[in-house]
């Protein structure tokens, strides 16, 4: 006998409302003042978020407990000269930079530098004639200087004094680069980068949707619910900046992932919404099957990416905190555009939801070839459901079927591509972002770049040491001694003395953050000397990032595995499917991970798609298309497992529930992916390499999960596993039926599911309903 995850006959029926039941009376009962209501929110959330982009700051990438953080602060406080985060890149010309002439207007640029508010510790090779300060073919030396402020006051010191020292200055042509100058330009960028990507993504997705649902009204409304979760969180975010800082790199993940998962949502539920209605039941009634089906799977879903994102929280870097709070804020957000807006607009449309349909010739043609008397037809026109019958006629009843037939094969080569497609990201080194991010063409790349190619020892690439208490001159020379004879270490200055504090500047042999510089960091920590001393520089940060990554990395990683476990179990009520999910979605990853390597680090495809390799990594990426990707992965896994699920529970045919769950979910999945890695593709058209990696990173993620993992590997997975697949010893199957969710329709025997997949008509969607009952008879 065939068994079914039924409750005991015995059971009370449940007849309590699921959660979504209050706002289904909510937006059935006043839709128009629901509507009202988002219009007054998403006009003032456009006034609260309006120049967000203005208070978002371009770093976040170290780690503020950090000792190099620490040192960082006290050098700028003690030491403000020691600092410069302003170049500028002084090219002669033809004349050497020691002539006169040259030598007199680049000292009176310096001095009128130095009279600017809000700019310290001005130097220049012309004030000392230090080497590393003179390109070695003398025809290029650096002025250099520090703003002060926050990052909001050093970028309005930056415009207000760079247009009268850029370009040219009686016999020299300046060029401005520095700290300050990346940082501010690379915030430029990014906002018209975004702006751009959202031209090139809305209306794609708008075709893209038509395609989808044939309607122009139903496909304008997944870009509505888009879009006022892209409102909301920039509210949100602007809202955030009043208490602590927030990268502009969010706003990326801002624009992304309230497209894509506004469009994701809404497919599912205008899908089920218009099923409904053309199955003759009234728009209400509609709205309400709808809300309990495909709205509780849309919430679910929402949790699960919401809790990808929230692990990013545990981090101390404010780059990586900053993507939990806008992914978190517009995920909340498009589901509850999804789950009451949405709503709301479907009540009022009705029947006209399918108005401007430029695909009714097209079905009219095809009805004709699947009406009456076609074989695997019932008398109505519906095709009968018999095993291996209809469901094998669409491209994804084929699918499902050829991949169970060869599930060894399938689970072993699918995995064996997955695994050989990451392997690149075992050779991954890991860096920190500079002006390389920026483009080529970028000034303050090409003033850092002739500074890496033209001057001697890189500077502004060495260690920094800040002694604290008081100590005298032989024992500071006994320090530099010591610190002198340590590996890898080219030279010492200093040190430059100021009451108690002291500060060393220690040269490596080779590159800033190379190997070698990492493991100095390390020697000159270990380094014994009578003071206190703190080690700051390149290096010193990208180690300490490291370090803070890679503890709390194993929290992060618990945390997304314990609550997507328990996450999946209230689902399925299976014990075996949610270490599946977790497991097959980390190998979806792999594709993504080993292409970042393979192209962004080795520097392969860099023409054509026009960014500088900087050889490594930053430490952060990693972790952020993580917990984006392992979300997105989720999102689709859930719409696929509830469906296997709602069949499971209605026929205990465990190989038909899995063909037609990814039959039914096929298309719609692939179709979401597809829109959502066209939206990322164009956030991956950014000038800025971090945001390039991220948008077309995600972007392969996405498809690699919809189109092999959640159309291969899962259906051979299940298919090897078999009936054990649902299996859940006692107490936990007790848990599950009380306090687990399904998207199963509570009343299925009166409410024929008539969901299809995007190859399948509701005319020509196979009829289980009567197996069902049959089923459910033999209890």
């Amino acid at each position: 006998m065939t068994t079914v995850n039924n409750p005991p006959a015995d059971s009370p029926p449940d007849d309590s409302p699921p959660r979504v039941g209050g706002w289904t009376r909510f937006v059935t009962a006043r839709p128009r003042l629901s509507l009202l209501a988002a219009l007054v929110l998403t006009v003032l959330a456009v006034l609260a978020g309006s120049g967000v982009a203005d208070k978002l700051g371009s770093g976040g990438w170290e780690d503020p407990g950090a000792e190099s953080t620490y040192a960082t602060e006290a050098l700028e406080r003690e030491f403000p000269d020691s600092q410069p985060n302003l170049i500028l890149l002084v090219d002669s010309g033809r004349a050497s930079v020691d002539d006169p002439a040259v030598a007199a207007e680049a000292t009176r640029l310096a001095e009128r530098l130095s009279g600017e508010k809000g700019v310290v510790g001005v130097g220049s090779y012309w004030g000392g004639k230090a080497p590393a300060l003179r390109a070695e073919d003398g025809h290029e030396a650096l002025i250099a200087a520090r703003i002060t402020g926050d990052e909001k006051t050093m970028g309005e010191t930056l415009d207000r004094i760079a247009p009268s020292y850029r370009g040219t200055q009686g016999p020299l042509e300046v060029k401005i680069g520095g700290i300050v100058a990346v940082r501010h330009e690379m915030q430029t960028i990014i906002q018209e980068d975004l702006t751009r990507a959202e031209i090139i993504a809305l209306p794609v997705t708008l075709v893209l949707l038509v395609m989808v649902f044939g309607s122009a009204v139903a496909a304008l409304l997944p870009l509505g619910v888009g879009i006022v979760a892209i409102l909301g969180t920039n509210a949100v975010l602007g809202a955030l900046t009043e208490f602590t800082d927030v990268s502009i790199f969010a706003m990326n993940l801002t624009t992304a992932l309230g497209l894509g998962l506004a469009i994701d949502y809404a497919l599912f539920i205008v899908r089920r919404f218009r099923e409904e209605v053309s199955g003759g039941a009234d728009p209400t009634t509609a709205i309400g099957t709808t809300l309990r089906t495909a709205g509780r799977t849309v919430l679910f879903s929402a949790l699960t990416v919401a809790v990808s994102l929230a692990a990013m929280l545990v981090f101390p870097q404010y780059f990586l905190r900053s993507f939990a709070y806008a992914g978190i804020a517009v995920v909340l957000l498009a589901a509850a555009a999804a789950l009451i807006l949405l709503p709301a607009a479907l009540v009022l449309l009705g029947h006209r939801v399918d108005s401007l349909d430029v695909r009714r010739l097209f079905r009219r043609g095809r009805a004709k070839s699947t009406g009456p008397g076609t074989e695997g037809s019932t008398p109505n026109g519906r095709q009968n459901g018999t095993e291996g019958g209809t469901e094998d006629r669409t491209a994804w009843g084929r699918t499902a079927t050829l991949v169970m037939r060869r599930a060894p094969f399938f689970a072993l080569g699918t995995t064996a591509v997955l695994v050989l497609l990451g392997l690149p990201f075992l050779g991954v080194k890991f860096g920190t972002a500079d002006d390389r991010q920026l483009p080529s063409s970028a000034e303050s790349h090409v003033v850092q770049q002739h500074i890496r190619d033209g001057f001697p020892g890189t500077p502004g690439g060495g260690l920094e040491v800040i002694a604290e208490g008081r100590a005298t001159q032989a024992e500071y020379a006994a320090y530099k001694e010591r610190v002198a004879a340590l590996p890898d270490v080219a030279r010492v200055d200093g040190p430059l003395v100021k009451g108690d504090a002291a500060y060393f500047t220690v040269q490596p042999e080779g590159e800033a953050v190379d190997e070698a510089g990492q493991r100095l960091v390390g020697d000159l920590r270990a380094t014994e000397a009578p003071f206190d001393t703190k080690v700051t520089g390149a290096a010193a940060v990208l180690v300490d990032s490291k370090k803070a990554i890679g503890d709390q990395l194993p929290l992060a990683a618990a945390f997304i595995t314990v609550v997507t476990l328990l996450l999946v179990f209230l689902l399925t009520g299976s014990v075996l499917i949610p270490i599946q999910a977790v497991l097959l979605n980390a190998l979806s990853l792999t594709a993504m991970f080993g292409a970042v390597v393979w192209v962004f680090q080795d520097g392969h495809l860099s023409g054509l798609l026009d960014f500088t390799s900087s050889g490594s990594i930053e430490t952060t990426l990693p972790v952020l298309m993580f917990c984006v990707a392992f979300g997105l992965s989720m999102d689709y896994g859930v719409f696929l497992l509830s469906r296997i699920k709602e069949e499971y529970d209605h026929t205990g045919d465990h190989e038909r529930s899995v063909r037609l769950g990814l039959q039914r979910t096929g298309g719609l999945i692939t179709a979401a992916a597809v829109i959502l890695a066209m939206v990322m593709v164009a956030i991956g058209t950014s000038r800025v390499t971090n945001t390039k990696m991220l948008g077309l990173g995600i972007a392969l993620a996405v498809l690699m999960d919809a189109m092999v993992v959640r159309s291969l590997l899962v259906p051979a997975i299940m298919r090897l596993t078999g009936k054990a697949t649902w299996w859940a010893p006692g107490p936990l199957r007790r848990f599950h039926q009380r306090f687990g969710l399904s998207e199963a329709d509570p009343t299925p025997a009166k409410q024929p599911n008539r969901e299809t997949d995007l190859d399948t008509d509701p005319e020509t969607n196979p009829d289980t309903d009567s197996e069902r009952d049959a089923v459910g008879a033999r209890g």
